[in-house]
């Protein structure tokens, strides 16, 4: 394999690049922090579990504490894993709901349960179900989750099991939690509207940019067309229309070959098929695009000597690459690996592969009007002069491959080896 050469500016190869503000990125973000606070939270409450948990029956202690812990345990693997994070976010809080409405049942010594001045135990991990109830649920079920669990607490906490406490006590825990519950879903609700708004622009970006690359490409066609037809064809016309003499009549005839040959030229050639710019500026631009997805891409690059892609199949290989990703996003899931790798063989090949690790999905169920990937990839490239493999199937994952061979080499094996593929 080539040696790795990062194109300027972008990251090492390896690293996924940076995003901007997504919604993606502050679920991944704020979860990660409820999963912290949460385990400071449990923490802080055990001096008063030694205490109070002696006063309970012991089966609904122990349990209370297994069915708490795991969940808690689950939270901070799914936060740092990113898999399964919904239902793990949700389990604490229906957890710690069923421990809050349990509670009152199991206290065996009412006497000492009213002795105690302070709060019960699990008032400390009412913050942490009233956050996460916010990262797993919608607006409005978090909203009432976070009303109603606090009122349930004060309700309890002045109820003889409960600890017979203040009523004023009890009210300014629950209005306290309600508060800070409140805080966070604002905040929370706040980041993902703009995280949002975001993922919208950059959608509506890529959709400018794409009507605005077949615009240019057919505005290019059109200024090809009109120099034909002004410069042969009306030409052709105007010297047949003033031929008389056998000379000027041959001379419209070879005219009249010439125009025809120019159209037959114009229809097998894109306009400015003979430019070309060099596979790093691709790269670049890949690059560049990559860092305005909502989700992180690998991008990597391996090139000793960037070869020279003429200019259709490099706007052809940009544009596929874009849909590939947005594809990606749009299909794949969410907090799962995705990758771009970028190839120069020299003066070659140029290959580019897109990969995630996510549901992957049928190419032959795939519906014509659909034009993601039969025009926006498949036949984009073709027209171009270079071909797509894909390999995926539901559940694991989807590869696929861009390649372009110069004209005149010949064509490489298509194909992928298994190994480098979405397990």
């Amino acid at each position: 394999m080539a040696k790795a050469n990062p194109v300027p500016g972008a990251p090492s190869p390896g690293r996924p690049v940076r995003n901007p503000l997504s919604l993606v990125r502050v679920d991944a973000t704020g979860g990660r922090l409820a999963a912290a606070v949460s385990v400071a939270f449990f923490l802080q409450s055990i001096p008063l579990q030694i205490t109070q948990l002696p006063r309970s029956e012991p089966v609904w202690s122990i349990g209370v504490l297994v069915l708490i812990g795991g969940s808690l345990l689950a939270v901070v693997a799914a936060s740092i894993f990113q898999r399964g994070v919904r239902p793990a976010y949700i389990s604490f809080p229906i957890v710690y709901l069923l421990a809050l409405v349990t509670w009152p049942f199991a206290v065996t010594d009412v006497e000492g349960a009213q002795a105690d001045s302070g709060s019960y135990w699990l008032y400390f991990l009412l913050t942490i179900a009233t956050a996460l109830a916010t990262f797993s649920l919608d607006v409005r079920l978090a909203a009432a989750y976070t009303l109603i669990a606090p009122v349930i607490y004060g309700v309890i906490r002045v109820t003889p099991s409960g600890g017979a406490s203040e009523p004023l006590l009890a009210v300014l825990d629950s209005v306290y939690s309600i508060l800070l519950g409140g805080g966070i879903l604002i905040l929370v609700t706040v980041l993902r509207y703009a995280a949002t708004g975001v993922d919208v622009a950059q959608q509506n970006a890529l959709e400018r940019y794409s009507h605005a690359v077949r615009h240019h490409a057919m505005e290019a066609e059109r200024v090809q067309v009109d120099a034909i037809v002004h410069d042969s064809v009306l030409t052709t016309l105007l010297s047949a229309a003033r031929a008389y003499s056998p000379e000027a009549k041959a001379l419209a005839a070879t005219m009249a070959g010439n125009a025809i040959g120019h159209l037959r030229d114009a229809v097998a050639t894109a306009p400015d098929s003979e430019a070309t710019i060099s596979g790093e500026i691709v790269a670049q631009r890949i690059v560049s695009a990559a860092e305005s997805m909502s989700q992180p891409f690998t991008v990597r690059t391996h090139a000793e000597t960037w070869c020279q892609i003429p200019i259709p199949v490099a706007e052809a290989a940009y544009s596929a690459t874009v849909q590939a990703m947005v594809n990606s996003l749009q299909h794949a899931g969410s907090g799962v690996d995705r990758w771009v790798d970028i190839t120069s063989h020299g003066h070659e090949s140029f290959t580019i592969e897109i990969g995630d690790r996510g549901a992957g999905f049928d190419l032959d169920a795939i519906p014509t009007e659909r034009l993601g990937v039969r025009v926006s990839i498949l036949e984009r490239v073709a027209s171009a002069g270079g071909h797509v493999d894909i390999q995926t199937a539901p559940g694991e994952g989807t590869l696929l491959r861009l390649h372009w061979d110069p004209p005149g080499d010949e064509e490489s094996e298509s194909g992928f080896d298994e190994t480098e593929g979405p397990e």
